[in-house]
């Protein structure tokens, strides 16, 4: 592929991406408001906020920057992230599996309160889904915890 070829392919997706948004009420407007609401939740969470403030603290900014960002690149497909957020949550201090399950009730509870449509809640809902299932395998799948050979009698 060419680059002028390229270039052209990738901004189709953006503009696929962006009417989908347009479709469901997203406009670029929705992430920052999204992300500064979630977070200010998580940080006065019991359970989240001490894990978020431990690994953040004094990099609030900095991370709320880069959510936004990546929230954006993800729906609008905007190219705005280039991060990798398996690395970015390794050694977290006291992150666990079911504390990712209390993360999505918290982000689902949050877009009930400021989605603009059931569309684009079910959106952020799969995204949130699917990004929280690939990092939980990613930082704590251990295929030996599927060996059948393991719990044999």
């Amino acid at each position: 592929m060419t680059e002028p070829d390229r270039l052209s392919h990738f901004a189709a997706i953006r503009v696929r991406a962006e009417a989908e948004m347009h479709a469901i009420g997203i406009t670029a407007d929705f992430i920052p408001l999204l992300v500064e609401t979630f977070y200010g939740r998580v940080r006065a969470h019991p359970e989240l906020g001490p894990v978020f403030d431990g690994r953040l603290q004094g990099r609030w900014p900095e991370h709320m920057e880069t959510m936004k960002r990546f929230w954006s690149a993800v729906a609008f497909k905007d190219g705005g992230y280039g991060g990798k957020p398996v690395m970015a949550h390794q050694g977290v201090q006291g992150i666990s599996p079911p504390l990712f399950e209390t993360w999505l009730g918290l982000f689902s509870a949050t877009l009930d309160d400021i989605a603009p449509s059931p569309e684009a809640k079910a959106w952020f809902m799969a995204t949130a889904e699917r990004i929280a299932k690939s990092l939980v395998l990613s930082l704590f799948y251990n295929p030996a915890d599927d060996d059948p050979m393991k719990n044999r009698a």
